[in-house]
């Protein structure tokens, strides 16, 4: 696969220190759009595949269970924003100071922000640090974070969005200086399989394969492929059940997900909760309590003592398979998310 070389002689064409753009050959230059920095853009997504494969255009990294966060830097300032725009600057200072620190670049980055434990992205441990929105409160969290950035979306006044994939991630390279929690997404370009094997005994959550000539489009895209280790996806909560004998809190969450504005059952999950996440979770769902049923086939949930909730928390649940039926096979609760509306969960493997 052809690496442009953006290190030749200056091109003065590109005013307001653009100079990156002089490797660019004239029909990638003519993909440039001249346009101020927006304030926000929706992010791309990755389609569910089981299709696993290398291909020549293709370039594979790894796959990472944390927060999607799009990070805008002009001057001096840095606003850090979830997936549903939700201001993260305060939540995670460490990488705010890390994007301020000598960057000599107005930029749009996309990227992950995870909390690793030997090596492995830990999501639970991540939930830790949601919902700080005091950077003094966030520094002192024993909660380390690292920032994965994959992407450049913006670049000193110019739209890159419609470069290719690998311009834009070459330009990144050069843009940014990496270091701290700051982590360039490395990737590969060949033999997909044996990556995913490698990816799934380090105990990744998988890989995101890329067209390596793809423009960056805000929305969902057969472009962006994910292969996964394991089943997981996100589930909203319907509804959950009371606890028996010795359990606390609740016994188990109801789950679905979005087919338009239908709300289907998928299942329920009783695995995968401490005590304290228990309680947590009943004084959240206590405050959501409705009479009716979310759901749009409730005679599929034949369990007692079932409380109803609006739709609002989303929960990522990890599992073996789907059934037959469309239930889950073995699921485990490992946390919520805040980063996700409630009506964008899709079941994904059915290419949403």
């Amino acid at each position: 696969m052809q690496v442009w070389d953006m290190r030749k002689t200056l091109d003065r064409s590109f005013p307001d220190g653009a100079e990156l753009f002089a490797g660019l050959d004239d029909g990638t230059r003519r993909l440039l759009v001249r346009d101020p920095q927006p304030e926000w853009i929706d992010p791309m997504l990755a389609t569910l595949t089981h299709d696993y494969f290398s291909a020549d255009g293709w370039i594979l990294e790894r796959k990472l269970d944390g927060e999607r966060m799009l990070s805008y830097c002009t001057g001096s300032e840095v606003t850090l924003l979830s997936r549903n725009r939700l201001r993260l600057t305060a939540t995670y200072p460490e990488i705010t100071d890390a994007l301020s620190d000598g960057r000599a670049h107005d930029v749009v980055l996309d990227g992950e922000v995870v909390a690793l434990v030997n090596g492995a992205t830990d999501f639970n441990r991540l939930q830790q640090r949601f919902g700080i929105n005091d950077a003094d409160i966030a520094r002192r969290s024993p909660i380390a974070v690292t920032y994965f950035i994959f992407d450049l979306l913006h670049l000193d006044g110019y739209d890159i969005r419609s470069l290719p994939l690998h311009v834009r991630k070459s330009l990144l390279q050069q843009c940014i200086t990496f270091h701290g929690p700051l982590v360039y997404t490395e990737h590969r370009d060949r033999d997909g399989e044996a990556f995913l094997e490698e990816a799934c005994r380090l105990r990744w959550e998988g890989l995101i394969a890329k067209r390596a000539d793809s423009a960056y489009v805000s929305k969902r895209s057969p472009d962006w492929l994910k292969f996964k280790c394991s089943g997981e996806q996100e589930l909203v909560v319907g509804g959950f059940t009371d606890p028996q004998r010795s359990r606390v809190g609740l016994g188990a969450l109801l789950l679905g997900y979005y087919e338009g504005a239908t709300l289907v059952y998928a299942g329920k999950v009783g695995t995968g909760f401490d005590t304290k996440t228990l309680l947590d979770l009943r004084a959240r769902l206590d405050r959501l309590e409705q009479t009716t049923t979310p759901f749009s086939s409730p005679h599929r949930i034949r369990e007692r003592g079932v409380h109803w909730v609006k739709p609002e928390l989303v929960a990522q649940i990890g599992f073996s398979e789907w059934t037959p039926d469309g239930l889950l096979r073995h699921p485990r609760y490992l946390g919520l998310r805040d980063d996700k509306a409630a009506r964008d969960v899709v079941r994904e493997d059915r290419g949403a």
